[in-house]
């Protein structure tokens, strides 16, 4: 019986450790992050210990074996959930599994972005296309914050990260791409609001602002693109998905809680929307 007593009394020991863990680490909720500069993302937060709920729309596989990866490689808790946010509903479900998984939502990393490829003008947008952009990039932030704000202002801790555009804080025209710039500039006002309303409570709100990252770039480190010239960009190089994820790590630090309300573009010093850079051949 005495032994039994022991036995019963190092489990508990053991959960209580193992729940420690968990509460002491940060937990963050990042959306769109099974590929891209999601994924990037992912593993940069990763290194520094933060467990992650990692959600996808389409990307099933890829978000498995990420997650896969993350546990294997750093031996942080990684989870996936199936989400459309661009639908309230779809976000409170997505909150709600988050928080079955985990005891608490410390970050918002909010990644996902949906974009249409074809260049065509405002009034060649369907109502659906426009609805679409509107609640993916800017009503979907929204959604999130008002879920996610009430649980971080319970700890007084948290950080929320969305992502902009070049210039996105002064409001520029972006020819055929009116959707996509209106969700995105009204995000950055978002954003500037939310970090002074929430500041009293200890939650940080910025926005990190990728410039041309394209393609397999978006998912490759600083280190592929040393060596690597590129003569629209002043410092010479391609942008790559981590130059974003390193300044995205830094924002969620503890000693960073004196930024706030910050847009942050991560460009290589080049002007997306304007005149490219281009060195003299």
């Amino acid at each position: 019986m005495h032994k039994h007593v022991v036995l019963f009394n190092i489990m508990i020991k053991m959960t209580e450790l193992f729940m420690g863990v968990i509460v002491n680490k940060k937990i963050a909720l990042l959306t769109g992050g099974a590929t891209g500069i999601g994924r990037t993302t992912a593993i940069q937060l990763a290194t520094i210990g933060v467990n992650l709920m990692i959600n996808f729309r389409e990307s099933q596989r890829d978000a498995e074996a990420l997650a896969q990866e993350l546990t294997a490689r750093y031996g942080t808790e990684n989870y996936i959930e199936r989400a459309d946010i661009t639908d309230y509903n779809q976000c409170q479900q997505l909150v709600n599994k988050s928080l079955l998984r985990f005891p608490k939502i410390d970050i918002l990393v909010h990644n996902a972005g949906p974009y249409v490829h074809e260049r065509k003008k405002l009034v060649d947008y369907s109502v659906d296309e426009w609805d679409y952009l509107i609640n993916g990039n800017l009503n979907s932030a929204f959604y999130l914050s008002r879920l996610l704000v009430p649980i971080m202002r319970k700890q007084n801790w948290g950080r929320i990260i969305t992502i902009g555009f070049d210039r996105v804080e002064s409001t520029p025209g972006w020819i055929y791409r009116s959707a996509f710039a209106a969700a995105k500039t009204g995000l950055a006002s978002l954003t500037k609001t939310l970090a002074i309303e929430e500041a009293e409570h200890g939650i940080t709100v910025n926005m990190v602002c990728p410039g041309d990252i394209v393609g397999k770039w978006k998912e490759r480190e600083i280190k592929d693109a040393i060596g690597v010239n590129d003569d629209y960009v002043p410092v010479g190089r391609p942008g790559t998905g981590e130059d974003v994820s390193r300044v995205i790590s830094f924002l969620v630090d503890e000693k960073s809680d004196f930024i706030t309300g910050s847009i942050i573009p991560v460009t290589g010093g080049k002007d997306v929307l304007g005149k490219a850079f281009r060195k003299e051949i």
